[in-house]
């Protein structure tokens, strides 16, 4: 288990936020002056400013010029219905739609479409100056020999910033056991090849993200299937799949998960551990979304539970920093470091200077801020989504999940809608979504599609999204 490392001024500001949260500090009420603050909890004055700095980043507070700071009022999340699953029983099969599957994957990268499918946050999101520094003094700064053959495991100025960044989050990974890869899909990839042998079965809950279902297949892996929803799986399921002789491993997203976004609690991330431990079944652990929480603390990953070394730990900086930015890691637990002189040789070397560029981004703390100042913008940009959807489905019946991070937006539509057609139909419009068909086996989610929520709400995104609502109308009528 890892040991929680926090700087005074976030457990300052995150005790605050929870006396907002609780209501003892209320809307509209002002607080503390900088000084009166710092004589109240016998701190310095820049720990108080960095402590209001964050709550203003995060949304909690706001600053008025020449008066104070003020606790901000928070928006209400309107109650709209959840998407509802079904309930099944599956045993492993390969996966189906690998031709769809090329097709929307080749569509999502379309710059002239209107990305309402691909997961990617908008360009005006991205610290591109704040990147551009680190890269530079990054090269400033580089050593003769980072500019020959670098080592395959990743650079250790990246691994040993990554240790030291999650530390901070509450857990620990030693930089020795750090592999960086080329973004966390090429990640899962090695992983699953060195766990896993053709015709294996991986277990996977379902509706799950369309590209790790896609691997599968190109890997010729099976899959088990595991009824998911809104609030996440059944554990009881996941512990029979464990028991069938030909279920290699786990291939899971506890924090906020493509498409549903739920975050498993605590106790079941625990569980999952020990069942990981029981049954000898490897868990790969897609933490990919977690740093895009709305709270300030981002959730602990299963990662964080594992005594016994049978969980891998794989991520990147692609959803909570750029999609162009292609680096990635996986963490081999003692357990599998037998494993290390064969994945280094199937491992591809990522490009030194964007691995010495990222690691100064985390080492000056400016990835930091750069999180900070995301969240409360993910949170009321995907609120702007969900309100808008809701308006322009007017009448309709559907359901529609609401996330506590990340910006995945899974829409449930009445059962005859063919999200098919609606995808070839949006296509033709300029439009590009995701069939929910891709997401399981046996056409369960057939009437749903995935919307990204990355991007500011423009006008235009309004427009498409009001256009595939008259087509679901025209449909139903």
């Amino acid at each position: 288990m890892g040991t929680e490392l926090k700087f005074e001024y976030q457990l300052l500001a995150n005790n605050m936020r929870e006396k907002i949260q609780s209501g003892e500090l209320e809307q509209g009420q002002r607080l503390s002056s900088i000084r009166q603050f710092a004589a109240q909890h016998q701190v310095s004055l820049n720990t108080v400013k960095s402590c209001y700095t964050l709550l203003e980043a995060q949304g909690w507070v706001e600053a008025k010029e020449k008066v104070g700071y003020f606790v901000k009022a928070q928006p209400i999340s309107k109650e709209l219905n959840l998407p509802q699953h079904p309930d099944f029983t599956a045993t492993a099969k390969a996966v189906s739609n690998l031709d769809l599957q090329i097709q929307i994957q080749q569509a999502a990268i379309n710059s002239q479409l209107i990305q309402l499918g691909s997961i990617q946050l908008s360009p005006n999101l991205i610290p591109v100056q704040a990147l551009r520094r680190s890269v530079q003094r990054a090269l400033k700064h580089a050593k003769p020999e980072d500019f020959l053959y670098s080592n395959r495991q990743g650079h250790a100025s990246l691994r040993q910033a990554l240790s030291k960044h999650w530390a901070e989050d509450g857990f620990f990974i030693a930089p020795a056991q750090i592999y960086i890869s080329n973004g966390c899909m090429p990640a899962l990839s090695v992983v699953l090849q060195n766990l896993t042998e053709i015709d294996d079965a991986v277990i996977v809950p379902t509706p799950n993200y369309n590209g790790q279902l896609q691997l599968l297949a190109l890997l010729k892996r099976k899959i088990i299937e595991i009824p998911a929803n809104t609030q996440g799986f059944d554990l009881a399921r996941l512990e029979h799949a464990m028991q069938q002789p030909n279920a290699k491993v786990c291939l899971l997203t506890a924090n906020y998960q493509n498409p549903l976004g739920f975050c498993l609690s605590h106790t079941q991330k625990e569980q999952i551990a020990k069942l990981a431990e029981k049954y000898q079944c490897f868990i790969i652990e897609d933490d990919i979304y977690a740093e895009c929480s709305y709270a300030q603390n981002r959730p602990l990953p299963i990662q964080y539970w594992d005594q016994a070394g049978y969980v891998v730990y794989c991520g990147s900086v692609s959803k909570s920093l750029s999609s162009a930015y292609r680096v990635g890691w996986f963490c081999l637990p003692e357990r599998l470091q037998y494993l290390h002189a064969k994945i280094i040789l199937q491992n591809v070397i990522v490009n030194t200077p964007l691995q010495l560029g990222l690691a100064d981004l985390i080492r000056s703390r400016a990835y930091r801020r750069h999180l900070n100042q995301l969240k409360p913008i993910l949170k009321k940009q995907v609120e702007a989504y969900r309100v808008c959807i809701d308006q322009a489905f007017s009448g309709v019946s559907f359901g529609l999940n609401q996330p506590a991070g990340g910006y995945v937006l899974w829409l449930q539509l009445p059962e005859h809608i063919d999200s098919i057609k609606m995808y070839n139909f949006a296509q033709t419009q300029g439009i590009n979504i995701v069939p929910g068909v891709v997401f399981g086996e046996d056409s369960r989610y057939n009437n749903c599609i995935r919307l990204n929520a990355g991007h500011e709400l423009s006008q235009e995104i309004r427009q498409a999204i009001q256009c595939l609502a008259d087509w679901v109308k025209q449909k139903l009528s």
